[in-house]
């Protein structure tokens, strides 16, 4: 039997080139695939991140906004609710200081006669004296306080002179006497100081001439 030497030299090479024909197969099909759905997915993905990174950000400065017009808003009230205790206690105050003055008085004129008056007047005088020291702690708890007036320079916005003097003892423009005592509150002026202010000598200044 003769044998056919083209099928024989075929056979060996066919077996060989099988394999890399099946490898070559196989790789391609191993290799991932990305694109179409899976690409817009993950666009949509990151625009959506964005957006809401976006919204939590403007969120976030709203609400920042919302605290310090809240804080302004509660400074301004507590400023405006300061201010108007402030000017109710002045306004009670400014009636109590009439009463005041004439408790004063009646004490220092009573002071001048208490050595020739009875034990129990001046015991009724005593008396008195509390009930006057009691007002003033009253006043000051409520921030009240007198001027300072006697021997300081004459502030208009403090004192207000009632009578000049020509004085050798006090340099001019200073206050020799208080006719009525000044208050304030704090910084606010409740009533200023009735005064006498020393003024120049002017028969000391003729003879120095």
């Amino acid at each position: 039997m003769i044998e056919d030497p083209s099928a024989k030299d075929t056979g060996p090479d066919d077996e060989q080139e099988q394999p890399e024909n099946d490898e070559s197969a196989v790789g391609t099909r191993s290799e991932p695939t990305f694109g179409g759905p899976e690409l817009a997915e993950l666009v949509a993905s990151r625009a959506e991140l964005k957006r809401l990174q976006t919204a939590l950000s403007e969120a976030q400065e709203a609400l920042a906004r919302r605290q310090a017009d809240f804080e302004n808003y509660r400074k301004r009230i507590e400023r405006e609710r300061h201010e108007l205790h402030g000017r109710v206690v002045a306004d009670v105050v400014k009636k109590l200081l009439p009463v005041v003055d004439n408790l004063n008085r009646a004490l220092e004129a009573e002071r001048s006669v208490e050595a020739s008056e009875s034990p129990e007047f001046r015991h009724f005088l005593h008396g008195v004296e509390l009930i006057s020291k009691q007002l003033k702690d009253v006043l000051e708890s409520f921030g009240v306080r007198p001027i300072v007036a006697v021997g300081e320079r004459f502030d208009p916005h403090l004192h207000e002179a009632v009578v000049t003097e020509p004085s050798d003892e006090y340099e001019p423009e200073t206050v020799i006497e208080e006719m009525t005592r000044g208050y304030r509150i704090g910084d606010r002026l409740l009533r200023p100081a009735m005064v006498k202010v020393s003024a120049r000598n002017r028969e000391a200044d003729s003879s120095d001439e």
